[in-house]
């Protein structure tokens, strides 16, 4: 290690001893040598972060205590394998990763490996401390699943198949048990879950990319509406607007604030396949794929996992849901049949019961509240559980 780094690194630490307390509870955050720029970045951020202690390291080897934060510079090549040998060697704490001549698809891996934030090199001041702040803000959280921070999102095999009436009984369901939620509303143009949780006025992602603030700075725990339940809403647009208004490095972004501002995002995508939506389900922690019993819909849905499997999406936790099942329907469509045809059972079947359903629907409230111990509500329960199960257990169980 450089001698100017090192001193860095001393002077960055100078009179903090008195903010320490006992138990070492002062922040600290790693910053390997290269990463970010000389010493005089160290003292920068010391000046910003007074309650923060930055340690100026060589390499991995030269971290001694804790830390709360590692930055490290990694090549765009080989970024994955090398990401993978510091996240083994510094556990658990959040990785910022300054990526050398970053691309999306390079970026969005990392995320996808649990990286906490991913910076385009050479890292500007501003970046890292706006990175910084998010990151002593949120919650720790486990990234990229597991039993921290999750993106579920919903995609729909056939017009009708009540998916946004199932994110709107989930999220206030994982609400109300005291898990910070979102619903995110990204069908741009006949997107309606704003009236089925009787929030007309929330914030879409128009007035979001019209705001001209970065979707991955934007303030979602207090700028968006909040449910009775505590569920917080990001709406669809209250006027149609173009598929391709929204890019992939804006989802992109829009994910990752997300992700650092909720514990569960649950998302619902259009029916239409493009650029965004594909990277929306590349970010996503589960697919939750729901149809009705028909021809026509299984059929949609087997075309559906047709193209999940194309894309490169089977490794991504998928549950197939049956909804709003009736007597007449299964009559004339059996569900085994529909599961032969499919290549794989359902996981979660929801019986009809239009009448509760539209009631809760019509008021902007749970089941429950409409009426309590119904087929239905036990049913959803039941998708709840596995919408929420930790991504690794479940692929363990897959295994």
């Amino acid at each position: 290690m450089s001698e100017l780094f090192k001193r860095g690194k001393f002077l960055a630490g100078m009179g903090r001893g008195r903010d320490e307390t006992k138990s070492g509870a002062l922040r600290r955050v790693a910053i390997v040598e290269g990463s970010i720029g000389g010493p005089e970045r160290l003292l920068s951020l010391a000046a910003l972060f007074p309650e923060v202690r930055f340690d100026g390291i060589g390499g991995l080897d030269g971290l001694q205590d804790p830390c709360e934060v590692v930055i490290v510079a990694l090549p765009r090549q080989d970024a994955e394998r090398l990401f993978a040998r510091v996240a083994d060697s510094v556990r658990p704490a959040q990785i910022v990763v300054v990526l050398q001549d970053a691309d999306l698809n390079s970026t969005r891996r990392l995320i996808r490996l649990g990286a906490a934030d991913v910076l385009p090199a050479p890292v500007s001041e501003m970046s890292l401390t706006l990175s910084l702040e998010r990151l002593f803000e949120a919650r720790p959280a486990v990234h990229g699943g597991g039993d921290g921070s999750q993106i579920i999102s919903f995609l729909k095999a056939g017009g009708g198949a009540g998916t946004t009436s199932l994110i709107a009984q989930l999220a206030p369901a994982c609400a109300s048990a005291g898990v910070r939620t979102a619903a995110v509303d990204l069908d741009l143009q006949f997107g309606n879950l704003g009236f089925y949780l009787d929030l007309t006025d929330a914030v879409s992602i128009a007035d979001l990319l019209a705001s001209g603030i970065p979707l991955d700075e934007t303030p979602f725990s207090t700028g968006l509406r909040k449910h009775k339940s505590g569920v917080q809403l990001l709406a669809a647009p209250k006027d149609l607007m173009p598929l391709e208004a929204i890019s992939p490095p804006q989802v992109d972004a829009l994910m990752r604030g997300l992700r650092q501002a909720f514990d569960a995002t649950l998302v619902d995508l259009p029916g239409a396949w493009t650029a965004w939506t594909n990277e929306v389900l590349h970010l996503s922690d589960k697919i939750v794929l729901v149809t009705q019993l028909s021809v026509p819909h299984i059929n949609l849905m087997k075309r559906q996992i047709q193209v999940l499997s194309s894309q490169g999406l089977d490794s991504t936790p998928t549950i197939l849901v049956c909804n709003a099942l009736s007597s007449d329907q299964q009559e004339s469509v059996s569900l085994k049949a529909a599961e032969r045809s499919l290549g794989r059972a359902f996981d979660v079947v929801l019986p009809c019961d239009v009448r509760t359903m539209n009631a809760a629907i019509n008021q902007g409230v749970e089941l429950a509240s409409v009426r309590r111990g119904t087929k239905l509500e036990k049913a959803l329960a039941q998708l709840l559980a596995a919408v929420r199960a930790p991504v690794s257990a479940e692929r363990q169980a897959k295994g």
